[in-house]
This record gives structure tokens, sequence and C-alpha cells, in this order.
């Protein structure tokens, strides 16, 4: 399977042929408005999880929520985690997973001395951000970041888009790379991006190269900051919700499911489970 960023417009999830069904080794995807919905896992996303690890499909979730935030779901089931088998939060920085059972082990992609001296630097442009951007406020979920900044724009804020490109514009403007979510307008200081931590995850707990595997993995998303997944794997897949930004993609997943957020989660993997 030839492996190229589309411009046009997914196919319906529901034609993913068999054979393409098969090969598949594991599913990657985002967290906020792909696995969960307004802001919580549903059973049925929850089940799904559930039915993949099941399935011997390993499950690694790429969010550019924080390490913080993201803590109490990559812990033992018997504390309340998911069944997945790591997140990778903040973009690509930081690897949260289960080290030997029951112990939570936490990795970075930048040393201590890196991440202390981009502190300073996260909060000058965090300052800078809100003196020039009218109505912008840091994300409630900011005392849980290490690696990163994060601008509300749609969770419990409403930023226009003129606000939001504002916000992206001095992110960048400050040497940041910046990313917009369905939720919130990240930015961070060094070369880590979603794909990059995929690739680190991956190799980290599973020994496998994603780069030789990218037609036999799936990414879900929904949203424009999962561009960079969309354009990578072959099986990339869009949940419905993925339409409202439709005037703002230039690259789209080679799918699209039928439902929303969490359920559109469940329709990915009981696609999946029932062509295997």
């Amino acid at each position: 399977m030839r492996v190229t960023s589309s411009t046009s417009l997914p196919r319906p999830w529901r034609e993913l042929p068999g054979a393409d069904a098969r090969r598949v080794l594991g599913v990657l995807t985002d967290i906020d408005d792909t696995l969960t919905t307004a802001g919580a896992i549903t059973p049925d996303a929850l089940a799904a999880l559930a039915a993949l690890k099941h399935a011997g499909l390993p499950v690694i979730a790429i969010t550019g929520r924080p390490m913080g935030w993201s803590e109490p779901f990559a812990r033992p089931l018997d504390q309340g985690g998911w069944p997945i088998d790591a997140i990778v939060a903040e973009n690509g920085a930081v690897a949260l997973f289960r080290d030997g059972g029951d112990t939570l082990a936490i990795e970075y992609a930048q040393d201590a001395p890196t991440r202390a001296r981009n502190a300073k630097r996260l909060d000058v442009v965090a300052t800078r951000v809100l003196r020039e951007v009218p109505g912008s406020t840091l994300a409630r979920d900011s005392a849980g970041r290490v690696t990163d900044i994060a601008i509300d724009h749609a969770e419990y804020a409403h930023l226009s888009q003129a606000q939001i490109d504002a916000a992206v514009a001095v992110m960048r403007a400050e040497g940041m790379n910046a990313t917009v979510s369905s939720i919130h307008v990240n930015g961070w200081f060094g070369e880590h991006t979603k794909l990059s931590g995929a690739r680190w995850i991956v190799q980290r707990l599973l020994h496998r190269d994603l780069d030789a595997e990218r037609d036999r993995w799936v990414y879900v998303g929904d949203s424009t900051n999962d561009q960079l997944m969309f354009g990578h794997f072959a099986l990339s897949v869009g949940v419905a919700n993925l339409m409202a930004f439709a005037d703002t993609l230039t690259t789209w997943p080679r799918y699209l499911t039928e439902g929303a957020c969490g359920v559109g989660f469940a329709e990915v993997a009981n696609r999946l489970l029932s062509m295997r």
C-alpha cells in the first residue's frame, strides 16, 4: 500500500477492505473529541478499547493534553486507568506507560536541563499571548503541563478564528511550534511532534519500527493538529466531527466514520475487529 497525503475527501470507514483490517498491528488515537465525548470517555469508547486489547491490538493515545492530566488514565486498570498501552502527552514530549505491571513510568523526549531552560521561555510567551490577544486565557489543565503552553479556545472559553490565529502567530514569532486542537492552541519549544512521539513509544514498548509498518497502523483523529498523522498513515481515520474543520484542513485522513467523537472511535474498533 502506497502512503500519500490526501487533499481529497475521505472514504467512509465502512469501506475499509477486509485485507487491510486483518493486517493492522495497532491503533494510535487522539483523545479529546476522538476518544472522548464532551470531555469524558463514554461506555462505548471504553468498551472499544477493552475489545481491542482483548484482541491483542495495542492502543496508544497521542495527545496535546498535559502529563498531569494524562497520568490517571495511564495508570493500571485497577487504579482507574484505561485499557491502553501508553499515552504520549504534550504533542510528543512525554510518554506515560505501565512498566512492569503496576508501576507507572514517565519518560521525556527532552532532558531535564532543556526542560528547565524552556520553562522560563514558556512563561514569557504565555504572558505575551495573554497580553496581545484580548480575551485569551490559559487552559485550565495548565498546572499539569511540563513542556508546553495551551490557550483555551473551545473547552471552557471561546475564541474567534482571528484570536486563534493571533495566538498561533505570537507563538511562532517566539520560535515555537504551534498547533490547534479541537479545544486548545498548543505551543512548545523543540522538534518533537505527535509523529515523533508515536515513533518513540512504539519502539520503546513494542520494539517495532513504525515507519517501516506505517501501512499497518490505524491513526484516529478529529482536528487540524492531526494532519501530520493523517498524511503519514495509510489507514488514517477522522471521526465525523472532523468535518467542523473542513474549511481549514489541507491534509485529510483516508477514511471518515459516520459517528462523532467516542461513537466514531467505537466504529473504528468494531470494523477492525469484525474483519479479523
